[in-house]
This record gives structure tokens, C-alpha cells and sequence, in this order.
């Protein structure tokens, strides 16, 4: 399936939450979309909800700041179109019809306000947007709110977003004004949620909203984790109860000495720790995934047309890593023709179809070097990838596609940071995503990285040998020592013979 266009566009999104206001601009090539400017102010609007039904008089003030600026920045920076949402806070309170219209007079900004339905559905638009794969139950935790529903992205069939539900179990609405008492909230947590247990029945949970975000990061800090790649980082309920309890026993000064935990976070973290503890026993969750991606990603994602939608996250990001960078578009399409058969004869990584999606996303990073230095280019691609900003990609794939870049740049097998492969990918994966690599690495340089030029030789692969032909006329153009020396060694991935 060819890339769709590359064809760029900017939008603004704007959420008003119940505890953070936020402005978002993307970059949108496709299917691929870039946070290039992400700000926010806790500006804690539903703080006071619970005990006087309004929004939080220094939480407006701290908004309506906030807001100034962002109408400040669009007016710069001049979107190709804006989303403007505000969820919770501004939903339920008596004075949130006032605030919007004062928006509207200070700022020219006009605010539309999801009802709890529409945030839960948009909130769970963003989780497949982000995981197109994801099968079980979003829940979108904010300040006010927690919004459950269930979804279903199996491949193949038409991916699908329930009727949500939203419940009052955001940290603000379980303060109720008062001081911490895990008791009493654990109680009101176990009222909400034994009524609506049975629908929402799962395996696994995709966790959104800041302060699971912030949960997320601190299981990474107490664990060593290597990357600090929050999207789809997965964690079993036993590791998740294990930091949920951790941080509900916690006081917000202690918590505001770890790491990635603001003073303001650190207010509302116990809160969100008895929540996900709550879920997990009356959901019998076994897995926990976090999703960076949301309510601003779902609305975004509801206004691209259906070709774009349908398409692939992670090779869309790829196209557009590696066309930024590559010399001719299409290499990607006939590196992945050109390496079929070296790849169908490696032992599965991740299961057929997604081997499939992977090396197809290797060959559109093919070129993602080209314009670095050369003395730098193995470990700037190999960190890039690895870290890359693309969605629909998890954590063990991330290092997959390292590796395969780390050999396709000539890399040893140890990789530039071993310690952070070893921890994510297992011995048969890295052997793969070696091989694949290698494959690629043999392709370019025996072409010069020239589509046409790689058509006029084949690689195929025997029970026991790799063996490389030539078209007629072009064996001494295409089958030299550098062809030679770069076989080679792909056979001896593979553990072949190699004739030529």
C-alpha cells in the first residue's frame, strides 16, 4: 500500500480541563502528527466544584491568563484550523455558561463544551489514534471526571468506540473540599464504580490523563526503566497496584521530591493511585498501557477523511522521518519488495503481519541518515529511532527498529546503549531485527540507494545459502567486493553459505 501524500497542515487545539489548560499545535503529514508547541497551566478550574458548585475564582484568573496568551500565539503562528474544547469543569459548574462567553469577549476564542459522553468517546478516539491496535477500555482521568469506554481496534475488523461513560472520580471531585483520607475515598471510589463494573469488564486498561502519565513515570524511576517513552509504556496491575500504593501512602511533599512530579501534580497523584487501584479490582485488569494521546488527539483525529484514518501510525511517522531526510522516494517500496524473501526466511518476531509492518517501517527509515554527519550518523539514527515521537509503536518494537537501523548503518551487534536493548527485546527479536538491517544495508549500497538500479539484482534464500544474481549485463556493475562484503555478512546473520 503506497504512502498517502505528505501533504503538510497545522492545527491548534485548546482544552480546557478541570485541573490543566492547555494548548497543543500540530504538524499533520498524513496520517503522521507532531507535537511541535505543547503548553499548559494547572490552573485547577474544578478545584472548588465540589463544595460550591462554581469554578475556582483563582483558577478563572489563571485561565483567563493562560487563554490570552494562546489567542496571542494563534494569531502568530496562524493555524490551518483550531479546536477549542473544554471538558468537566466548565460542563458542570453553574458559572461555566459565564466563563465560556467571557472567553469568547477577552480572547475571540469559542469554547465548545463536550458533554461527558463526547469526552469519553474522544478520549478513546485519541487511545486508537495512538494504538490503533488497542482492545479493552480507555479511561481518561481529569481533574473532575473519569471517563470509561470501551473499545475494539482487533486488525481486521472495523475499529470501534461504545458509548462512554463519565463518573465523578477525578482527585477534585473525591476531595470534596476535605482533607486526604484514603478510607473514605476508597469507599466513594468503590460506590461509583461496583454499578457499572460488569460492562466495563477487561484484560487491559489504556490509562489517560496527566496524573497516570505522572504514575507511569515514577514506576519508571523506582524501576530503572531506560526510555522514557511514556506512550504505550505497559506495565502488569500487580507493578501498577504496587505504585498506585506507593504514592497513596505518600504526602504531597514527599511526593514532590520524585522525579518527574510537580509540586501541583503531587497534589492530585494519591488520588489518581486509589483510582487505578479501584480499577483494577472491580475490572480485573491484568494490563495497564498508558496512552499519551487523548481527548485533543480524538477531536483531531475526527477531522481527517477515512484514508487517512485507516492508515498505519508508525509507517506514516516513518515516511515522513525518513522522506525528510532520504534522497529517493522510492526506495522505501523497493528496499521492502527487494528484501521480501531474506525477511520471509527469519524466524518471527512479533507475528507475521506485524513482522510485516515493521520492516516495511525499517525501509522507510532506510535513508533517515543520509544528511548526518558521518562520524555521528550510526548513533544519531539509532537514538532517533528509538526515541522517536510516532504512535502505533510499542516499546519493544521501538528497539526493534534501532537495531535494525544500528546494523543498516553499519553497527556492531552490541548496538550504541545495549543495556536498554537487552531490558526491552529478547535474543530471537534482535537476531531479526539484525539480519534486517543487514538486508537493508546490502540493498542501498549495492544500489547506490537507486530504486532503478536495484531492480536489476535479486536476493533469494535456499535451506542452506543466500544467493545473490544479477540481470544480464549488470553482474560487474551490481555484484562487486563492496556486494560481496555486505552479503557476507548478512549470511552470516542468518547462518547461510552465500554464493553470488
Amino acid at each position: 500500500m503506497p504512502d498517502l501524500a505528505l501533504t503538510g497542515r497545522d492545527v491548534a487545539a485548546i482544552d480546557i480541563g478541570s485541573n490543566s489548560v492547555r494548548l497543543v499545535l500540530y504538524r499533520l503529514e498524513g496520517r503522521a502528527i507532531w507535537t511541535v508547541f505543547n503548553e499548559k497551566v494547572l490552573a485547577g478550574l474544578g478545584r472548588d466544584l465540589p463544595t460550591t458548585g462554581k469554578l475556582s475564582p483563582e483558577g478563572v484568573v489563571m485561565a483567563m491568563t493562560a487563554l490570552r496568551r494562546f489567542a496571542a500565539v494563534l494569531e502568530g503562528v496562524r493555524p490551518d484550523a483550531t479546536l477549542i474544547a473544554a471538558t468537566a469543569a466548565v460542563r458542570e459548574a453553574r458559572d461555566g455558561p459565564e466563563f465560556c462567553q467571557r472567553v469568547a469577549a477577552e480572547t475571540g476564542l469559542q469554547i465548545r463544551v463536550l458533554s461527558g459522553e463526547e469526552e469519553a468517546k474522544y478520549a478513546a478516539m485519541g487511545v486508537l489514534a495512538g494504538a490503533p491496535d488497542a482492545q479493552g477500555v480507555s479511561a481518561d482521568m481529569g481533574g473532575a471526571s473519569l471517563e470509561l469506554t470501551r473499545l475494539d481496534g482487533a486488525p481486521g475488523a472495523a475499529r470501534s468506540v461504545e458509548q462512554g461513560l463519565t463518573l465523578p472520580l477525578g482527585p477534585f471531585a473525591l476531595a470534596e473540599g476535605k482533607g486526604f483520607d484514603a478510607d473514605r475515598i476508597k469507599a466513594r471510589i468503590d460506590q461509583r464504580l461496583k454499578p457499572v463494573a460488569a460492562q466495563f469488564q477487561t484484560d487491559r486498561l489504556y490509562a489517560v490523563g496527566g496524573a497516570w502519565r505522572t504514575l507511569a513515570q515514577v514506576h519508571m524511576a523506582l524501576k530503572s526503566y531506560p526510555l522514557k517513552v511514556v506512550h504505550q509504556y505497559e506495565i502488569t496491575a500487580d507493578e501498577a497496584l504496587e505504585t498506585a500504593r506507593l504514592v497513596a501512602q505518600q504526602s504531597a511533599a514527599s511526593l514532590a521530591k520524585l522525579p518527574s512530579v510537580s509540586k501541583k501534580r503531587a497534589e492530585t497523584l494519591p488520588y489518581a493511585g486509589l483510582v487505578l487501584e479501584g480499577l483494577i479490582k472491580h475490572l480485573n485488569l491484568k494490563r495497564i498501557e498508558m496512552s499519551a494521546w487523548g481527548v485533543r488527539e480524538g477531536l483531531l483525529f475526527e477531522t481527517l477523511d477515512e484514508a487517512t484514518q485507516a492508515a498505519d501510525p508508525l509507517l506514516a511517522g516513518c515516511a515522513a522521518l525518513g522522506g525528510r531526510q532520504g534522497i529517493d522516494p522510492a526506495l522505501p517500496g523497493a528496499l521492502n519488495g527487494w528484501i521480501s524473501d531474506v525477511v520471509s526466511a527469519l524466524p518471527s518476531a512479533f507475528g507475521a503481519a506485524r513482522d510485516g509492518v515493521l520492516s516495511a517501517a525499517a525501509c522507510r527509515l532506510s535513508d533517515l541518515g543520509a544528511r548526518l554527519h558521518p562520524d555521528h550518523r550510526l548513533e544519531l539514527v539509532f537514538d532517533q529511532v528509538l526515541r522517536a515521537p510516532v504512535a502505533g509503536v510499542s516499546h519493544a518494537e521501538r528497539a526493534f527498529l534501532a537495531c535494525a537501523m544500528n546494523a543498516r548503518y553499519g553497527g556492531g551487534p552490541a548496538t550504541p546503549q545495549p543495556d536498554i536493548i537487552s531490558r526491552l527485546l529478547n535474543e530471537d527479536a534482535a537476531k531479526r531485527a539484525r539480519a534486517l538491517g543487514l538486508a537493508i544495508r546490502l540493498a542501498c549500497d549495492l544500489s547506490g540507494r537507486s530504486s532503478q538500479l536495484l531492480a536489476n539484482a535479486t536476493a533469494t534464500v535456499g535451506k542452506t545459502e543466500l544467493k545473490l544474481t544479477a540481470t544480464e549485463g549488470y553482474a560487474d556493475v551490481l555484484l562487486g567486493e563492496q556486494t560481496k562484503k555486505r552479503a557476507k555478512a548478512l549470511a552470516e546473520a542468518m547462518g547461510l553459505g552465500l554464493k553470488i
